[in-house]
């Protein structure tokens, strides 16, 4: 074998390991966030929508929320906390005016009555399983349109936001 040729295998060996150590890092950093929905049949998203309509499915938006949640908390929270979200219930923002006609029915509007609503559940505890702090909160942005955001092609781009700003308030700059 040349030496070129060992060059590159010996570069593509080290870009794999690499990237594995990033995502066994990454599923490190997960683990410590867990992420639970309360049954579809209780969330007003999947009950006010029963034909589903949207781009986006319910599997689909909890699990792209359900990462965005874990991710943020993560870079949050101290090492050897874990923290314990349950989505109790989820309205996201917009809504569809299934009244414009079947063209329509799959697009989600966005006007000031349709604000983004998350209920939810937490609780953060220490290395020991000891609870930190635990509580609930009724997440509403009445303003999210006013707002800017940075990645306008998102269509979930309100609720993260909403979810940011709750895990900043809580979470930041805390200790026990």
């Amino acid at each position: 074998m040349n030496k070129i040729l060992r060059f590159r295998i010996g570069c593509t060996v080290l870009l794999l390991l690499l990237a594995a150590g990033a995502v066994a890092a990454q599923g490190a950093q997960d683990a410590r966030v867990d992420v639970h929905w309360a049954a579809n049949d209780k969330l007003s998203e999947v009950r006010e929508n029963p034909f589903q309509r949207g781009i986006l499915k319910p599997a689909q938006w909890q699990r792209t929320l359900g990462d965005f949640l874990r991710q943020r908390a993560a870079r949050l929270l101290p090492a050897d906390q874990r923290l314990e979200v349950t989505i109790t219930d989820i309205k996201l923002a917009g809504d569809f005016e299934p009244w414009r006609g079947p063209q329509l029915n799959d697009v989600r509007f966005m006007r000031d009555i349709y604000p983004p609503r998350i209920d939810l559940h937490f609780r953060l505890t220490d290395a020991s399983g000891a609870t930190l702090r635990e509580g609930s909160a009724k997440l509403r942005d009445l303003a999210y349109l006013q707002r800017t955001l940075p990645d306008e092609s998102d269509p979930l781009r309100y609720d993260k936001r909403l979810l940011g700003d709750w895990l900043s308030r809580e979470f930041r700059n805390r200790t026990k």
